[in-house]
């Protein structure tokens, strides 16, 4: 009990806030998540990277997401082939299950849960899962017509890659800030945390579910909050990651479907209505599955 109520309800509150608000005010989403990711997000990455020395565990965050990447568009092929599901229907369904929800859900439930050193993870963990979105995620959402070059083009056009860039430049090449600039930036990097919880707030409250077919969003919503973990831990042992990186990765593949692939799926048209009751559905549905696996961690 002490994980729901340490760990999980001051993360839902601040969820709700931005729920709320979002439902009395009627304010544009867009321009508020577009401060978190054009300036608090970028800010929260520069940081992390200038501070944190490219190592091993980096290379084995990257080798993760990419082969779990891989596992999950073959579960999801076959999920296909057995329900003979069409073109979209696929592309809605590995979207939902195989992005999770690790920047403004997981990352403050790890630094609530594990501290600073985990949340150091979880913030790489996040740029990697954000470029992978940016990339594999539109280029799934609308693959027939849509190049790899293309979805490469649009990572360009995301100011968190050049703050990656530009952290990991400085910081190997060894460029000082001065303090002042320094907590300039601190302050910014702060903000990004609560605000982008509260932007998901937000977003949830906008999601239309209209006629939900269960079925599908059960099986999504199973694939995103119980295989994904498994899948997660038996990785973590390929990989030998340390007992602080794989409680990170295993965490954070038990988080819901990412709220920004259900703008993704609107945008191409990838079966938005399905993705968009999975990410919903699997939010509500991980308090009680994430107070499970905290539990199981020892938290």
């Amino acid at each position: 009990m002490s994980v729901f109520i340490n760990v999980l309800i001051p993360i839902i509150l601040i969820f709700l806030s931005g729920f709320f608000l979002q439902k009395s005010q009627l304010l544009e989403v867009r321009s508020v998540s577009a401060v978190a990711l054009y300036i608090l997000t970028p800010a929260l990455v520069f940081r992390t990277f200038y501070t944190t020395e490219a190592n091993m565990d980096l290379l084995l965050i990257l080798t993760f997401a990419i082969l779990f990447l891989f596992i999950m568009l073959i579960i999801n092929k076959l999920l296909s082939y057995i329900g003979k599901w069409d073109t979209a229907r696929e592309s809605g369904m590995t979207l939902a299950t195989t992005f999770m929800n690790s920047g403004n859900y997981g990352a403050p439930l790890i630094l609530f849960a594990f501290g600073e050193e985990a949340f150091a993870y979880s913030i790489i963990f996040m740029v990697i899962q954000s470029l992978l979105m940016s990339t594999a995620g539109v280029y799934l959402a609308n693959r027939s017509s849509l190049t790899p070059a293309d979805a490469f083009r649009v990572v360009l056009k995301m100011p968190v890659f050049y703050a990656l860039i530009a952290g990991v430049s400085m910081q190997a090449v060894g460029i000082p800030i001065r303090n002042s600039y320094l907590d300039a930036v601190n302050m910014i990097a702060d903000a990004a945390i609560p605000v982008v919880m509260i932007v998901l707030g937000m977003q949830l409250a906008k999601i239309s579910i209209g006629s939900i077919d269960w079925g599908m969003v059960g099986l999504g919503t199973t694939v995103r909050l119980v295989l994904s973990p498994v899948i997660a831990y038996f990785l973590t042992i390929l990989l030998q990651t340390n007992d602080v990186l794989s409680t990170v990765i295993i965490v954070s593949s038990a988080m819901p479907t990412a709220a920004t692939i259900s703008m993704i799926a609107v945008q191409f048209n990838a079966s938005p209505q399905l993705v968009s009751s999975i990410t919903l559905v699997t939010t509500i549905c991980s308090v009680p599955t994430l107070w499970i696996l905290l539990t199981i961690l020892g938290v």
